[in-house]
């Protein structure tokens, strides 16, 4: 009976790993078979809506002024656009250049903070700024985007047609990884993210329900913003959770393109999923009500997409066990299965390592190793979640 109940959560675990990463993709990309976006269009003699970006900076001396650039030079109407930026304590030379623009453009709002808070914390505050320029409404949109992401000059438009659509309360831009080398992780990284894109892509297009945007640059209807709670990490999905709880919807638009250098480095990418982790877990239980039971299309998304893949960790750590438990009871097939996940998780990233050293570069051997990197971070976010997390500041990701 004890050996019945060992092989039962064996499977049960390896079959929620498929499911969130083969069967739940499959399912998507099937439901969406022959669906295609179709996005309003602005006409030149309506109303458009005010497109207010929210953007936090903290030491982004070296990108700030191309950033600043890209949204000068956005296709959109002036009077109808605005930039409030908030520098989180800047030290370097960001908030110069900062003050520079905006004694060009009257449409740039600057806020130097004088202590660090965290980019939530700052979000925060420019959001209220804002609500002072432009009331809060239906044709008042936030775009929050980061110092390190660059907008090709259509994105303000792509994401402002959708809000023609009052069922429409946050619409996400898609995120295109730029500077990738063979060594490093970054071309494991950007097929992770340009898997999710399209997965998220997917999830709008058949229910109107992405389960969060990348943070890099979203729109979200100003009457649907709700302000992050204090020590909150992941800001982004804490937003559009609250939108979709509100009974909105959430889409990507992979016409509103934006750039962004991807990190090499595997320890700053580990440290910055290791950080997201503790976040999520965060969301997880504030918004255990929308994924639990997984009944409804928004709950059986957030359910199949994140919380599954949140839980990778504790899968594979069940398996060992399970596996292990069944091979000293002397099942031939469970001791061999043990040995050759023990070899995997082990081997994967001394292999990887060693290869890397001599400049010979396995995309599908990195791509396992970065598979067991992400949810090694993802245990770790989950201990640093049940520790108690107190502050949100951190220090941004070095990039290429």
């Amino acid at each position: 009976m004890m050996e019945l109940l060992l092989e039962i959560i064996f499977w049960l675990c390896f079959g929620s790993i498929a499911y969130t990463y083969l069967a739940y993709p499959a399912l998507l990309h099937w439901l969406a078979r022959g669906l295609k976006a179709s996005p309003p269009v602005l006409a030149p003699g309506e109303q458009w809506p005010m497109m207010t970006a929210l953007m936090s900076v903290y030491n982004e001396e070296s990108v700030i002024r191309q950033k600043l650039d890209s949204l000068v030079a956005l296709d959109y109407p002036k009077d109808r656009m605005a930039l409030f930026i908030g520098s989180d304590c800047s030290s370097d030379g960001t908030n110069a250049a900062v003050e520079a623009y905006a004694a060009r453009y009257p449409f740039i709002h600057f806020y130097p903070f004088e202590q660090r808070q965290g980019k939530p914390g700052v979000i925060n505050q420019l959001a209220r700024q804002a609500a002072g320029h432009w009331p809060i409404g239906q044709d008042h949109v936030f775009v929050i985007t980061d110092a390190s992401v660059m907008l090709e000059p259509r994105v303000f438009y792509c994401l402002a047609r959708h809000f023609k659509d009052p069922a429409v309360g946050l619409a996400d831009a898609h995120l295109v990884h730029t500077g990738m080398k063979a060594a490093g992780i970054s071309k494991a990284e950007n097929q992770y993210i340009s898997t999710e894109v399209r997965l998220k892509h997917l999830e709008g297009l058949v229910w109107g329900a992405m389960i969060g945007p990348f943070g890099a640059c979203y729109a979200v209807r100003s009457n649907r913003f709700v302000e992050v709670p204090p020590a909150f990490l992941v800001d982004d999905f804490y937003i559009a959770m609250k939108v979709l709880e509100a009974g909105d919807k959430a889409i990507n638009d992979l016409e509103a393109i934006c750039y962004e250098s991807v990190s090499h480095e595997a320890s700053e990418e580990y440290r910055r999923k290791a950080r997201i982790s503790a976040g999520n877990f965060q969301n997880l239980a504030v918004f255990r009500h929308l994924w639990w039971p997984p009944v409804g299309q928004l709950a059986f998304a957030f359910f199949s997409h994140k919380v599954l893949r949140w839980m990778v960790p504790f899968a594979i750590i069940l398996m060992l066990l399970t596996c292990g438990l069944l091979g000293l009871t002397g099942n031939l097939f469970y001791l061999i299965l043990f040995c050759l996940m023990v070899g995997g998780l082990s081997l994967v990233p001394l292999l990887d390592g060693l290869l890397n050293r001599w400049n010979v570069n396995l995309l599908p051997l990195r791509g396992a190793h970065y598979f067991i990197m992400m949810n090694l971070a993802l245990l770790e976010g989950f201990f640093k979640y049940i520790k108690g997390i107190r502050s949100n500041v951190w220090e941004p990701t070095k990039r290429n």
